[in-house]
């Protein structure tokens, strides 16, 4: 059985989805009640309450790990994976713990690697759901507003991450091996308001917003600290952030998908 935390999300839900079309077994753990696809089964747990995990992971052998809870101590939600009989963990980890490596940032990754456990971690760069933050402006008046409209970033799909962290779960081959995943094209923002106008069949406005302006806004979706990371990726991107990983399409046998077939797919959310 494969446990998978974080299961209502961009990344956990489609991976459900992808394990269940691959006939596996498949528990989803979160906080509190959530629908899910006809076929998975529901367990009510807590990462930050590990007397909670012991019943959430009882009967598992495989762990795909997600969370959001930067300031979580996940040393104790691997114990109780260990103890459970769990012999496999993938971890959704960050590019960052890569491009601009620090304690805090690479906690999850090094508590992971020195757990004895048998380990993968993906690190995906910035996704393209990422968008829907405009998502109101848009369907309002057809407008956008970003910092940094020039600047392009290997986006990825998060259904990608899920399909490639099924692969990961599902198949041999891949324990100790960090994956560094990306779209397959640079996309700034400017490019994704024109790929968003197309997908909705009426241009999109692009306006170039400050900084600090964009501080301001994303303040309101993201904790501080992720707010000037992303920031300062979007912003001043390194080669490494700016590279093209052939990770998915090596792992999934198919390109990535690109900015504007993940538009097309969600243009519900803009029009």
């Amino acid at each position: 059985m494969i446990v998978v935390t974080g299961a209502t999300g961009n990344v956990g839900r489609p991976l459900l989805e992808a394990l269940l079309a691959k006939g596996e077994d498949v528990t989803a753990v979160s906080r509190g009640e959530a629908e899910l696809p006809p076929g998975v089964a529901h367990r009510v747990a807590d990462l930050a309450k590990p007397d909670t995990l012991d019943a959430a992971f009882a009967g598992a052998d495989k762990l795909f790990l997600l969370t959001r809870d930067h300031q979580l101590d996940i040393a104790p939600v691997l114990e109780a994976a260990e103890a459970a009989g769990i012999g496999r963990v993938v971890l959704l980890s960050s590019e960052r713990a890569a491009t601009r490596p620090s304690p805090e940032v690479q906690a999850y990754d090094n508590a992971l690697t020195s757990s004895g456990l048998e380990w993968t971690i993906l690190r995906p760069g910035g996704f393209a759901s990422n968008a829907l933050l405009w998502s109101e402006p848009i369907r309002q008046g057809r407008s956008m507003t970003a910092p940094f409209g020039d600047v392009g970033l290997p986006l990825i799909d998060p259904r990608d991450i899920a399909e490639v962290a099924a692969a990961v779960l599902t198949e041999d081959g891949h324990s100790s091996r960090i994956y560094m995943l990306s779209g397959p094209e640079l996309m700034s923002p400017r490019g994704q308001a024109a790929a968003i106008g197309a997908a909705i069949g009426e241009p999109v406005a692009f306006t170039e917003q400050t900084r600090e302006e964009a501080y301001e806004q994303f303040l309101a979706f993201w904790p501080a600290e992720i707010v000037e990371g992303s920031l300062e990726v979007m912003g001043n991107p390194s080669a490494a952030e700016q590279r093209i990983s052939p990770e998915v399409e090596r792992l999934l046998g198919r390109p990535a998908t690109t900015f504007a077939a993940w538009a097309e797919r969600n243009a519900a959310a803009f029009r």
